[in-house]
């Protein structure tokens, strides 16, 4: 099977509705919360530039991930990545946080990239690009990533350990840590 990954633009609006219901779907069966987009959100990211969508060679919608700024762009995080279950398990997923990694440092070459998963599979993507499990402290302190996490069913775990931890894993790259 061929994939066509791309960063996307106004063209691939069109699977904006998909990709929002794939992702909250995708979190409902892992029992995990992540941050409820709209369609609007997602076109958005796909007008500026900062999204990556993959196609099957059929041209049907087969993934996505989109780039996130915070605190004025020192923090990005790859967020959203999602693979339909047809296309699972053909290493798309790493192909696509690949391009959205390597999208991520063209456009903000200073900035930590940052995520916080429960999934084993991301974790070993994101330690295969160089990101390290760090604690929380380490991540964004923008109060706006944080309320992402609100929809999650684990949200109680965050405030009360003040957003030191959660089920989550913290990883982090650091471009200050890597040689050119």
């Amino acid at each position: 099977m061929t994939f066509n990954i791309m960063v996307a633009d106004e063209r691939h609006a069109v699977y904006a509705a998909e990709i929002v219901e794939t992702i909250f779907v995708a979190a409902q069966q892992r029992g995990t919360g992540i941050a409820r987009r709209t369609p609007e959100y997602i076109i958005q990211k796909m007008s500026e530039g900062k999204a990556i969508v993959a196609l099957a060679s059929d041209g049907k919608f087969a993934g996505f991930c989109y780039i996130e700024t915070w605190e004025t762009g020192d923090y990005v995080a790859n967020s959203g990545l999602i693979v339909k279950p047809e296309y699972r398990n053909h290493n798309l997923a790493r192909k696509i946080k690949r391009a959205a990694f390597d999208l991520s440092r063209e456009k903000f070459p200073n900035a930590k990239i940052f995520g916080i998963t429960t999934s084993a599979a991301v974790m070993k993507i994101n330690s295969e690009l160089g990101y390290l499990p760090v604690h929380f402290s380490l991540l964004t302190a923008d109060e706006a990533f944080w309320k992402g996490c609100q929809s999650c069913p684990n949200y109680d775990i965050l405030q009360r350990t003040s957003q030191s931890m959660c089920l989550c894993t913290g990883m982090l790259f650091d471009p200050k840590d890597t040689p050119e």
